[in-house]
């Protein structure tokens, strides 16, 4: 007699899967959240009584293929937090506070181990962004995925003031760009790197010393959160444009919240590049140019304020650990973003 489970689909596999996240996961909840985990859908109570004209915001994403490299070394247990960080570090760039995540994982054969790790990390950026996880899927897809392959992709919902969402619309000249460090990568342009990994015959397990650690392990380092700094920020500072630093790094992330009359002019040298861009720009003969479109060079959010606001911006997001640089300025000019 042919069972679900002959075709490849261990439902009993699952079930355990879903009792071994329930504590953890549970450990993100807040008194917001009313639906129990495993349910069909997860519930969070609204209370807008503090806000005027309430506005729902959301996020969706992935983590590229950074996965290959968790999958390749086998270590699952920080991609989570990478996915975590992408969909809420794209929230807070209108003001956002996260309100919940949702989580979605696809696997062709469901290793309970694996997929264990994977949401513990999800769990773990849940909580440094105040954001419950509040339910998910778990899809095994026999045929789908290779084994040991699986995909990932996050869900999130924000909520902001009306009119105090952030929209690029206040931005003038003379205003000052700051920007927030990155713990490295984060989780943008790895295709790059895992193809100049492959030609230059590089393995995962190698130490390198610019890094102090191996290259896996500098590859693997997780996405910065930085929900708590800018919300902190957001009581003290008027913050007049975010742009999170993903794909098509500095210029084709920052143009995205200018206005037609104004130019962002960066100064290049006003930061430290870190190790890892240097490292693979010289490995692989890439050009500065295609290294600022690709990568975040360093600079995972830039924050534009009044020039007057500067000090204090610093000081507010230093308290939070936060590396800080006055990187550039806004200028007259057509909607641009240049480096010089």
């Amino acid at each position: 007699m042919l069972t679900y489970k002959d075709a490849g689909v261990d439902i009993e596999k699952a079930d355990k899967f879903v009792e071994g996240i329930k504590n953890f996961v549970k450990d993100t909840f807040n008194k917001s959240v009313l639906a129990n985990i495993g349910g069909f859908a997860g519930a969070v109570l609204l209370e807008i009584g503090n806000y005027k004209e309430p506005v729902l915001t959301a996020s969706t994403d992935g983590v590229g293929t950074k996965l290959k490299i968790a999958q390749a070394l086998d270590k699952h247990d920080t991609i989570g937090i990478d996915l975590v960080a992408m969909c809420v570090n794209d929230l807070i760039t209108t003001g956002s506070k996260p309100l919940f995540f949702l989580d979605y994982f696809a696997t062709g054969k469901l290793k309970n181990e694996t997929a264990i790790d994977v949401v513990k990390g999800i769990a773990e950026g849940c909580k440094m962004a105040n954001c419950p996880l509040i339910g998910g899927e778990t899809a095994e897809m026999p045929g789908m995925y290779k084994e040991g392959e699986y995909d990932l992709a996050g869900f999130s919902v924000g909520i902001v003031e009306k009119s105090k969402m952030i929209d690029g619309s206040k931005i003038e000249i003379g205003d000052v760009l700051i920007g927030v460090y990155s713990s490295g990568i984060h989780s943008n342009g790895y295709s790059l790197v895992r193809k100049l990994i492959e030609i230059k015959g590089y393995k995962y397990t190698d130490y390198i010393n610019e890094f102090n650690k191996t290259l896996g392990e500098e590859l693997l380092t997780p996405t910065k959160i930085y929900v708590k700094p800018v919300l902190a920020l957001l009581d003290k500072i008027e913050i007049k444009g975010i742009a999170h630093i993903t794909g098509g790094g500095i210029p084709g992330n920052l143009i995205r919240v200018l206005k037609d009359r104004v130019k962002a002019v960066i100064k290049k040298d006003s930061w430290e590049i870190l190790p890892i861009f240097k490292w693979i720009q010289n490995e692989g003969n890439i050009s500065e140019d295609e290294m600022f479109k690709t990568f975040n060079m360093g600079i995972g959010l830039i924050l534009i304020v009044k020039s007057e606001d500067t000090e204090k911006t610093i000081e507010i997001l230093n308290k939070f650990g936060e590396k800080v640089v006055v990187i550039g300025e806004i200028k007259e000019g057509t909607k641009s973003v240049e480096i010089v």
